[in-house]
């Protein structure tokens, strides 16, 4: 599963803002530090204000801030209110698939149990987890590590 960029903006612009709580951040300030377009910020970033999760100050020493606690920030809510769909493959789409396997095939229901799965780590997380630099997941006790080796 891959996420979009525009979640991908999305969830480091919350980081962002979540890090830096004392003050206003600009989206020039995020476009930079990221090296990411401004333009493509400035939607993802008025999307965030249309759901509630930023606030957006007007004017000469204007910017961005979050709107909630990091707390009450859920991973998985964000990242469901961004992504436009959770298609793994094509006999997810509405209206069908063309696949002649798909009267027999057993994949779309491992692979809805494998996104349902995802989706539920993604619960149970919050923004204040994913700013919390000394509790990732990969230090934290008990949680295994991979290394893919291409």
């Amino acid at each position: 599963m891959r996420l979009t960029s525009f979640t991908d903006y999305t969830l480091r612009t919350l980081i962002h803002l979540g890090r830096h709580r004392d003050r206003l951040a600009t989206i020039q300030d995020i476009a930079e530090l990221h090296g990411i377009s401004k333009n493509h910020l400035m939607k993802v970033v008025h999307q965030l204000g249309l759901s509630g999760l930023v606030e957006t100050v007007r004017g000469r020493n204007g910017g961005l801030r979050l709107r909630l606690e990091p707390e009450l920030i859920n991973i998985g809510a964000v990242v469901r209110s961004s992504e436009p769909d959770f298609y793994m493959a094509e006999c997810f789409a509405p209206g069908g698939s063309a696949c002649h396997l798909a009267p027999s095939c057993v994949l779309k229901g491992v692979l809805g149990k494998a996104t349902a799965a995802y989706l539920r780590v993604l619960d149970g997380v919050t923004l204040a987890e994913l700013m919390d630099v000394e509790a990732a997941p990969e230090q934290r006790p008990g949680v295994a590590t991979i290394a893919w080796k291409r």
